[in-house]
């Protein structure tokens, strides 16, 4: 029986500042993270993090000690809703809380949305009149540079990493059809016009411990953020930054149901593509999603029938089972995506991001008179991710009705302050909440507490599952202090 699993998203933003005066995007990052800070602020503990340590046994070398944030001057907090926001690779980042459920995680990635937004309004008020500070939720500057949209789900340690990338890959290199975020142009091949992913063109190996360089398609990076001895992390690096809430829910929703089959060994031998890297390529350029890609054992498989492949296994692996609503809400869903896809994939849009920006373009294209490489039409393409209400095409679809939209505004104004109550982020973020000049430095798996004593206090969170509302909520509800609180957590 396969374990619960745990995800969580991390994304970094593009970011512009227009106006009458230059601002780099470090600065200009910075500046919105920082705009967002409040009275005692709380720093990130990254004395667990071990970003050179790969899943495939080793610790890779460096011959230096990387700078802290406050070192390069960067910006970096913790928020209420259990969240990091920060500066990462000149881009503002916002890595959402662990969520337990494709639904929540829906929810908590949109809050990132909002508070994008709303840092980005307030960093304005500080520049010049006149100023612009624009913020896309997209993943290339249409420049030759990229940025990523990163998936973190908890594995158990007890599942062979080469057992993931060999099961995997091909779920990988298949899953744009409704994971694709949609760009005009290519960075490999003049001929493409638009294509499925924003992120396909930037991968060149398939397996690897890069996320910035030589960009694997099968990330190794080893860090759990958790109990060592019984987690893995898998990082998943080669997705799209989604508006659609129904391509975020079938992106995540239908990994975690792909990791419990793996998890139980429930997946028969899957058709493993000859060269990878090469059909991820192909399937982001292929806007029929019908191109056969070439196995290894020589047959021919289209992207929508391998991932057939891996939906009929995952309607066998559930048969039988009491499923939770939103597990049979993503098999319903990823079914009735490959099902549309099969008769047209453009009939996708309103439901998956490449296929509503299509929609968008040839429209906008058609009434103009313009070709592909016009820069009004990269304007168009670049204007669906603004994250402004009032300016994004994304967002005004969505408000008129024209985009699908699985949870309500409300739940989203939530979540930007409040955590998940059924994972440990519940008690990160009320801890935050209720003792914030008594935390020094919060992280994924502890808290630091400052007491006034002679030593700082931490609090592990190496289980996901635990410190949610309904174990820790009752024991927060009584105490009225950190100090209290430490006392019950040690028995002092």
């Amino acid at each position: 029986m396969s374990t619960p699993k745990f995800v969580g998203t991390e994304t970094e933003f593009g970011i512009a500042v227009t106006g009458p005066t230059e601002v780099n995007p470090v600065l200009a990052s910075s500046m919105v993270v920082g705009a967002y800070r409040v009275p005692d602020d709380i720093r990130w503990d990254h004395t667990e993090e071990h970003p050179l340590r790969d899943a495939r046994g080793y610790d890779v070398p460096d011959a230096h000690e990387p700078p802290s944030d406050d070192e390069l001057g960067l910006a970096n907090t913790v928020l209420t809703n259990g969240a990091r926001f920060y500066v990462d690779h000149a881009h503002p980042e916002y890595s959402s809380p662990e969520c337990s459920n494709a639904r929540d995680l829906v929810i908590w990635d949109k809050a990132g949305e909002r508070i994008l937004a709303d840092a980005a309004r307030r960093a304005e008020a500080t520049l010049p009149e006149g100023s612009r500070v624009l913020i896309h939720k997209n993943n290339t500057d249409g420049k030759g540079a990229a940025y990523g949209t990163h998936e973190n789900y908890l594995v158990p340690r007890s599942v062979p990493f080469g057992r993931l990338t060999r099961q995997l890959l091909p779920f990988f290199v298949t899953r744009p059809i409704y994971t694709g975020a949609g760009r005009i142009g290519s960075e490999i091949d003049d001929r493409v016009d638009y294509q499925l992913t924003q992120r396909a063109d930037f991968f060149e190996v398939e397996i690897g411990l890069e996320t910035t360089l030589k960009r694997p398609l099968m990330n190794t990076r080893d860090e759990p953020h958790a109990d060592p001895e019984h987690y893995r992390r898998l990082h998943v690096i080669n997705g799209d930054a989604n508006l659609c809430e129904v391509a975020t829910f079938a992106k995540v929703g239908t990994m975690m149901i792909v990791l419990d089959l793996i998890e139980d060994e429930a997946l028969d031998e899957v058709p493993t593509l000859a060269r990878p890297v090469e059909a991820f390529h192909t399937v982001s350029h292929d806007l029929d999603c019908s191109v056969p890609l070439l196995l290894e054992d020589g047959r021919r498989m289209t992207a929508l029938e391998i991932q057939g492949f891996y939906l009929e296994a995952a309607k066998r692996y559930l048969k039988d089972r009491d499923l939770d609503p939103v597990t049979a809400d993503v098999l319903a869903r990823w079914e009735a995506l490959l099902t549309t896809a099969e008769a047209d994939p453009r009939e996708l849009a309103g439901q998956v991001d490449w296929a509503t920006k299509l929609d968008l373009l040839e429209g906008y294209r058609q009434r103009h008179g313009l070709d592909w490489h016009h820069d009004r039409l990269k304007m168009v393409d670049l204007q669906y991710h603004d994250v402004r209400a009032d300016k994004g095409l994304y967002q005004r679809l969505a408000e008129r009705g024209r985009v699908e939209r699985l949870v309500a505004e409300s739940e989203i104004a939530h979540a930007v302050d409040h955590p998940p109550e059924d994972t440990r982020a519940w008690f990160r973020g009320e801890c935050l909440r209720r003792f914030r000049g008594q935390i020094v430095a919060a992280g994924w798996d502890s808290l630091i507490f400052d007491t006034g004593g002679d030593a700082l206090q931490r609090v592990p969170m190496m289980e996901p599952g635990r410190g949610t509302r309904a174990h820790v909520g009752r024991l927060l509800d009584e105490v009225t202090s950190a100090e209290e609180l430490l006392a019950e957590l040690t028995g002092g």
